[in-house]
């Protein structure tokens, strides 16, 4: 007589893996939703120290000026009668920006004033300095 032995189907051990994926797509897209991006003025700037200098948290427009009295704001170099207009576009997408210009220590003195004279042409009120605690 032959004993037929029937095998158990093979059990499935793996681990189902589609709940921790779509968690972690749900936590990448709240993630990128809540993320600010910080927007750097272009360059490296050697910033004069100040005892008075306050830290501000809110998002601003950066405008930075080298040693070489290049203008730089968000990544890209322009000239000083460009400033303006790039403020004011910056300026419409975040109404509540102020204007930071980070001024080298070795820049000239009078393009620092016309860079705050143009971001208050264009219609900016809060418009500052960018110096660095001692």
């Amino acid at each position: 007589m032959k004993v037929r032995r029937h095998a158990a189907p093979p059990e499935d051990t793996g681990i189902d893996l589609t709940p921790m994926l779509d968690v972690i797509f749900i936590m990448l897209i709240f993630f990128i939703v809540t993320t600010t991006f910080v927007r750097e003025a272009g360059i490296e700037i050697n910033r004069p120290s100040a005892e008075t200098a306050v830290k501000q948290e809110q998002s601003n427009i950066l405008v930075a000026i080298s040693a070489d009295s290049e203008v730089w704001i968000d990544g890209q170099r322009v000239d000083i009668r460009e400033l303006r207009g790039m403020i004011r576009k910056l300026k419409s997408e975040n109404p509540e920006a102020a204007v930071i210009v980070q001024a080298d220590r070795d820049a000239r003195a009078g393009l620092l004033v016309q860079a705050m004279d143009q971001a208050r042409l264009a219609g900016v009120r809060d418009v500052a300095v960018a110096a660095e605690q001692p």
